[in-house]
C-alpha cells in the first residue's frame, strides 16, 4: 500500500503540482516547530496558534518552546527530518513545500522537526544537525514572525494536499 502511494506521489512530482486524492496520502507525520523563546506578543501567539489549530484537524502539529540554542538539538527521535530555518537555506515556493510534505506524508517520515533560532539565529552546531536548511525570506525576520509565517505555510500546505480550499 506504501509502494501505491509512493508511486502515486512519484507521478504527481513528475508533472504539475496536482494535488492527490485523499487515499493517497499518509497522514502520520508528526509536525513539531521548534523554537527559541517564548511569543512575547499576544497578537503573534494567538495567529500562530490559529494556524495550527486548522493544520491540527489533519496532522498533529504542535511547537514546542525551549530555552536556548542547545535545547534545539535535543534527538527528535529515529525516522525524523530536522530542518533548520537559516538565511542561508533553500528557497522554497509554496509549491514546493508542498511537495516536500507530502513526499514525507507519503513515504512514512514520524516526525518533521523545524528549528527556529532566537534573537542571535542558530549556531554552528545546531545548523550541523540539520537534514536541510530552509530559508523562509531573503529579508532578515524577526524569530516570533518567522514562527507565524512557518505555522502559516504549514497549514496552507496542508490544505492544498488534502485538496481543500484555503481558509484565508
Amino acid at each position: 500500500m506504501v509502494e501505491r502511494r509512493a508511486r502515486a506521489f512519484e507521478e504527481r512530482a513528475a508533472g504539475s503540482l496536482a494535488l492527490p486524492r485523499r487515499r493517497d496520502v499518509l497522514t502520520v507525520v508528526k509536525i513539531v516547530v521548534r523554537a527559541v523563546g517564548k511569543m512575547r506578543d499576544r497578537r503573534l501567539e494567538e495567529l500562530c496558534g490559529e494556524y495550527l489549530d486548522r493544520a491540527k484537524r489533519h496532522l498533529p502539529v504542535h511547537v514546542q518552546e525551549v530555552a536556548d540554542d542547545a535545547a534545539l538539538r535535543v534527538s527528535a527521535g529515529a525516522g525524523s527530518e530536522i530542518v533548520a530555518l537559516d538565511p542561508t537555506g533553500e528557497a522554497w515556493n509554496t509549491d514546493e513545500f508542498t511537495r516536500y510534505l507530502e513526499k514525507h506524508m507519503v513515504h512514512g517520515t514520524r516526525t518533521l522537526v523545524f528549528l527556529i533560532g532566537g534573537a542571535e539565529g542558530l549556531s554552528d552546531a545546531t545548523r550541523a544537525v540539520a537534514t536541510r536548511k530552509l530559508s523562509l525570506s531573503m529579508l532578515t525576520l524577526p524569530h516570533r514572525l518567522a514562527r507565524v509565517m512557518l505555522c502559516e505555510q504549514i497549514y496552507r500546505c496542508i490544505s492544498r494536499i488534502r485538496g481543500e480550499p484555503y481558509d484565508k
